[in-house]
């Protein structure tokens, strides 16, 4: 098991391989605030990278072996391949060589109160929340986010080591590799089925994580998520579950009530049987259990119940989180980062059910496995919709596969009587907003590529192309 002690200093230079990703740039981050010499590469020039560098780190633009130079640790992140040659490079040294997910794994050791946000959906929201009410509590935590949170300029907050906040995402099983002390589950799904087999396969990633725990240790659950019940018996420590309208969970949300534009409030049953009263100030009623996860963590956790209670009343999002843009023709150009079927369906409806004129989505796929392996999931995620655009598939990670089009998934939602287009540039979906947005329409783009690039395109270029 790798060691890392955050004091200590034994380790003094680490490099990052692809340290422009949102979670290697939060890790970079943390360790140039605590002293630590920080050099890095990555693909192109980023804010994120830029901002590397002004801590202090010494970057790299392309990768290539003559970038490793005597480091005292590696860390790569997911997206290297196998044959990348700084890669090879850096195992030919006789230092470390470790992934992300082994090196935040260690780190999570350093801190007192470690709290990991696990499953399919919710991880960013959910752990924003927490942040939230961490960041104006009397404590000074240590957060590393997988967006950006207004308050904190950005998606990481160094603090001490009594808390630390952080995701756990599945994918490549990284969760085996974490130790955190409190563990939420807010869901497992079929989902980066370019590395699993099938779902078996990740409920047994999630028991396995599940196994790291201590006895002190606790793990939060959603009980009406019905994989979650899948790993129950490989909990170690403290098992605290949760659920709407479902008095078998510990913590129970009930007479739901929503305001004019979806936001919900609630009464929490508390595990001790008291009865609290919560108000977000995000929409939808999946916000609902992602603000249960919040809550119990913190208050479990030693936080004060009218300091969360504030917080998650003040709390409105992260960046490209149901974010509002800008408007159009007087209709709404909204962004998220919904990109699984699951999170597409709950966001549509949430948005259907406050939109008074027509609910557009404009849906970039995000990889050709995903799109593929969950084809049809995704016939069945824009019932809510009035209308679906698809752009091209964002290959990401991935090499061009010409099995898979988006083309294939306009024609199949056709045939199911879906309103469906095929406009593969952002440039063409843009100028087809500019022809069809009318007063009270909501117009989504979503995926987690970079749709919230066409979101600002459609804003920002009304302007030049009207003048």
């Amino acid at each position: 098991m790798f060691e890392f002690n955050l004091n200590e200093h034994n380790i003094n230079y680490v490099h990052f391989i692809g340290i422009g990703g949102i979670s290697m740039s939060g890790i970079a981050s943390l360790l140039l605030n605590k002293g630590y010499r920080v050099s890095g590469s990555d693909r192109s020039m980023s804010e994120i990278v830029a901002s590397l560098k002004e801590q202090g780190a010494e970057i790299f633009i392309g990768q290539n072996a003559n970038n490793i130079s005597n480091p005292d640790i590696v860390v790569y992140t997911d997206a290297i391949l196998e044959d990348n040659e700084e890669l090879i490079a850096a195992r030919a040294l006789d230092v470390p060589v470790i992934s992300r997910g082994v090196f935040l794994g260690a780190l999570m050791r350093n801190y007192n109160h470690s709290i990991a946000v696990s499953g399919s959906h919710g991880k960013s929201t959910t752990t924003s929340m927490i942040s939230k009410i961490l960041l104006n509590s009397k404590e000074d935590a240590t957060i590393l986010l997988g967006g950006e949170l207004d308050e904190m300029k950005g998606n990481v907050h160094v603090g001490d080591e009594k808390y630390l906040v952080t995701e756990a995402c599945e994918y490549k099983g990284n969760i085996r590799y974490y130790f955190p002390q409190t563990i939420i589950v807010l869901n497992i799904d079929e989902d980066h089925l370019d590395f699993y087999k099938d779902l078996n396969d990740i409920v047994y990633t999630f028991k396995d994580y599940l196994k790291n725990q201590d006895e002190n240790s606790k793990t939060i659950l959603n009980l009406n998520e019905e994989n979650n019940r899948l790993i129950l018996d490989s909990v170690q420590g403290e098992l605290i579950t949760y659920a709407q309208e479902n008095y078998d969970a510990d913590y129970v949300a009930h007479n739901i009530k929503f305001d004019e534009i979806g936001r919900a409030n609630f009464d929490l049953k508390m595990k001790n049987g008291l009865v609290e009263h919560f108000e977000l100030g995000v929409i939808g009623r999946h916000n609902i259990n992602n603000a249960m996860a919040a809550i119990i963590a913190t208050y479990e956790n030693g936080i004060e119940i009218e300091t969360i209670k504030e917080n998650l009343r003040a709390y409105t999002g992260l960046k490209r989180r149901m974010q509002i843009i800008g408007h159009v023709n007087d209709a709404t150009i909204m962004t998220d980062y919904g990109h699984h079927p699951s999170e597409i369906d709950v966001t549509l409806a949430a948005l259907k059910e406050h939109t008074e004129g027509r609910l557009v989505c404009i849906w970039q796929p995000h990889t050709y496995s995903r799109t593929k392996g969950l084809f049809d999931d995704f016939l069945k995620c824009f019932d809510s919709a009035d209308e679906v655009i698809v752009t091209d598939i964002y290959a990401a990670r991935e090499k061009f596969d010409p099995s898979i089009h988006s083309k294939d998934v306009v024609d199949a939602l056709v045939a199911k009587g879906i309103n469906a287009k095929y406009l593969g540039t952002f440039t063409e979906a843009r100028d087809y907003v500019y022809e069809i947005a009318s007063p009270n329409d909501l117009i989504l783009t979503t995926g987690c590529g970079n749709p919230d690039v066409l979101a600002q395109m459609i804003v920002d270029d009304q302007v030049k192309i009207s003048a």
